[in-house]
């Protein structure tokens, strides 16, 4: 029983109006978000940092301020320097604390493994591409072997071993096992 293919609800047309209107809303509110970050950095810019008056200062006054901005901007660099610093060590001590709590766990997450069964062909046509044109078919070249009954060829005798060990023991023992030996196969 083939399947049915189910009309969308939505025509194309329609689906395209919405996507336009999506992407339109989505760009007013990224264009938003860039203007509320940008009033933000000029405010907190007019917060920290003071407008500077330099109109009717002597060289002198010029030369003070110079030197009052010189050694904020070097106390601005060092807490730079301290704060990457901080950083950086603080991210290698995550990494190094994400391979212990590895370490800890054991062995590394394996993904689940699916079982192929590949015979042996499609293995070496993957292995070795076009070239494989010798067929592997192993069972086939296997002898069939029929098996054999042993234990109805040989009928268990049960007795008592220490007649069987009195019996088999000097030459006539041994020439009994030899002709033991002999008489089935000539039969």
């Amino acid at each position: 029983m083939p399947e049915v293919e189910r009309k969308s609800k939505i025509t194309a047309s329609r689906k395209l109006m919405l996507k336009s209107l999506m992407l339109a809303k989505a760009k007013e509110c990224w264009e938003q978000e860039h203007e509320e970050r940008e009033a933000e950095k000029a405010r907190y810019l007019a917060e920290r940092i003071p407008t500077l008056q330099t109109r009717g200062l002597s060289l002198s006054a010029l030369q003070d301020l110079c030197r009052e901005l010189h050694a904020k901007v070097e106390v601005v660099d060092e807490e730079r320097y301290d704060i990457e610093a901080k950083c950086l060590h603080n991210t290698r001590e995550i990494k190094d604390l994400k391979l212990k709590v590895l370490d800890l766990r054991g062995k590394f997450k394996r993904p689940p493994l699916r079982r192929v069964r590949v015979s042996a062909d499609a293995m070496l046509r993957a292995l070795l591409g076009s070239k494989h044109k010798v067929s592997m078919d192993l069972r086939a070249n296997l002898k069939s072997v029929k098996k054999e009954d042993t234990e109805k060829e040989r009928p268990v005798e049960v007795g008592d071993w220490r007649k069987n060990v009195e019996a088999m023991s000097g030459m006539e023992g041994r020439k009994k096992m030899f002709d033991a030996a002999k008489s089935p196969t000539s039969q």
